[in-house]
């Protein structure tokens, strides 16, 4: 089954950023939606608390990396060359990011840093938490979609951008390669990235941190169902959908879906759109890849970083890595 338009032409919500989306992933075969749509600011808040569950070992295992490790970080991109400038894609409310921050201020006593994300609520709740928190830190954030350009950031010494939780493991391999080509954009040489990258391991860890027993993911990823109910006025009912967490295997990745679970047909009146789903339909909604040393290497070096250095912790789930602009 698919979508179909009521109208030849396309209607003004369309041409927003969420109405253009759901328009293209909703009529497209299999159905999709990106998953930048789970960020307003229930999305924010869910995903923070997914961060604290008890199946979902990325945050605290990068957390315990960064807290081991950050001073050695922070000396290894500073160098001689000057104070660092922290740059952070996704920062969301940049929890993780303040045992960076205050690695840098005992390194050079004070750090501007710029977080960017698309959520102007998380963004809130990291400037109020860093000023509460870490003195020291000049902050400007900036709200926006960093996969679609990054505003020149100014500097006197070194750029740092990093790009935590990963993150890089949202995007396909070669839009992975496209996004940190992006970023390398506004560096110059000797400037340098930090990225975040989860590894392959068992589907028996990887599977219940994408589907907790609690359902804070289930919600997470069903509220982009709602968002789209109160943005575009559609009638989704959410009861005749559950999340879904798989892992592939062969593509190295966990995806998320909804999955349809009775044959309907949903409206959505701001798009002029009826969209059918057969029962056991899905709706893709995010992937997160999972990585070995020598895959998350070849996406660095790819985009035009020298990889220098890399933590990880001792069951080696998870590496940080340090590359530079050559």
């Amino acid at each position: 089954m698919h979508a179909v338009s009521s109208t030849l032409s396309l209607p003004e919500a369309a041409c927003t950023p969420v109405g253009s989306e759901v328009y293209r992933g909703l009529t497209s075969r299999p159905k999709t939606l990106c998953p930048w749509l789970f960020y307003d600011q229930r999305g924010s808040e869910l995903f923070e608390a997914i961060t604290e569950l008890p199946e979902y070992y990325l945050t605290r295992t990068e957390r315990a990396i960064f807290a081991e490790h950050g001073d050695e970080m922070i000396a290894a991109a500073a160098a001689e060359s000057g104070p660092l400038t922290m740059i952070e894609l996704g920062a969301g409310t940049a929890t993780k990011t303040g045992l960076l921050l205050r690695a840098a201020i005992r390194s050079q006593g004070a750090v501007d840093y710029y977080p960017i994300d698309v959520s102007a609520s998380a963004l809130a709740a990291a400037e109020q938490h860093i000023a509460e928190g870490i003195p020291g830190v000049r902050i400007e954030s900036r709200v926006g979609d960093y996969t679609q350009g990054i505003e020149p950031i100014p500097c006197e010494g070194r750029r740092l951008v990093l790009y935590i939780g990963s993150s890089i493991g949202n995007f396909e391999p070669a839009d992975a390669v496209q996004v940190l080509r992006e970023a390398r954009r506004i560096l110059a040489p000797g400037d340098h990235l930090l990225l975040g990258a989860d590894r392959a391991k068992d589907a028996s860890v990887l599977i219940p941190a994408y589907d907790d027993a609690a359902g804070v993911t289930a919600d997470f990823n069903k509220n982009v169902l709602t968002r789209i109910h109160r943005e575009l006025g559609a009638d989704f009912n959410l009861r005749t959908f559950r999340h879904r967490a798989r892992w592939n295997q062969e593509q190295s990745r966990i995806e998320m879906h909804l999955e349809s679970l009775i044959a309907q047909t949903v409206s959505i009146p701001a798009l002029h759109l009826e969209v059918r789903f057969a029962r056991g339909e899905t709706i893709h909604t995010e992937n997160s890849y999972k990585f070995t040393p020598e895959s998350i290497a070849s996406i660095i070096e790819r985009a035009g970083f020298a990889l220098t250095r890399c933590w990880s912790d001792p069951r080696q789930w998870f590496g940080v890595y340090l590359a530079t602009v050559v």
